[in-house]
């Protein structure tokens, strides 16, 4: 008992009804990392064969800090973890000396300023805000050349209207439409699309999400 887990909640009593929807998994399911984020993260490092060993990183929309374990397993020297909300990073990640807790703070009033060190990666995981509100402030924060790895989330793309029953997109050309659109506002801002993947794992109410990597040298 207690073992199922359905958009992240125990759900423990025989029959009970769940949305088609729906995440589920096992509670046993072995994730590495303080949240199942780092999951999707670590795809996109492997299938973008990005090298994070030694650098410093920002990770926008930090919440629990799957991202950013994902980035100091991966090599990462220093991450700056930032986020709106207070009290959600691990404490794993809080108490490491390698993470600069920035919570409290909206990216786009962050300034370069307020950094140590200017990181030359970023990764994004932000919700209830579109991409191309996110990706100019936070390009300002960064070295160069920079890598982004943004994950996208058609549905804080598409617009309210747009979102289908449940808060789920389903309809395949607004998932391309979407890709597109991000994509090519990304190169508006002087970034270069390397690659463009399905995230392995959906969001909690079963979203599909793509994961995107840009290179910024300028």
């Amino acid at each position: 008992a207690g073992s199922v887990l359905v958009d992240d909640v125990v759900v423990d009593k025989a029959g009970t009804k769940v949305p088609t929807t729906a995440a589920i998994r096992l509670r046993g399911e072995d994730i590495p990392y303080v949240s199942r984020g780092g999951l999707k993260l670590e795809k996109g490092l492997s299938a973008f064969s990005l090298n994070v060993e030694g650098r410093t990183a920002i990770d926008v929309g930090a919440s629990t800090g799957g991202f950013t374990d994902c980035l100091l397993q991966s090599g990462a020297a220093k991450v700056y973890a930032v986020d709106v909300g207070y009290g959600q990073l691990a404490w794993s990640l809080r108490t490491d000396q390698r993470v600069v807790n920035l919570e409290r703070t909206n990216i786009r009033n962050l300034t370069p300023e307020q950094l140590t060190e200017l990181p030359d990666l970023a990764v994004i995981d932000a919700s209830f805000i579109s991409l191309e509100k996110v990706l100019p402030p936070t390009l300002q924060l960064l070295d160069r050349p920079a890598d982004i790895v943004a994950l996208i989330k058609p549905q804080f793309e598409v617009g309210k209207g747009a979102v289908g029953k449940g808060g789920v997109v389903r309809d395949e050309q607004q998932h391309e439409d979407v890709k597109q659109k991000i994509s090519n506002f990304a190169t508006s801002i002087g970034c270069r699309v390397l690659a463009l993947i399905e995230s392995p794992i959906t969001g909690p109410k079963g979203n599909r999400e793509f994961l995107i990597h840009l290179r910024c040298e300028t």
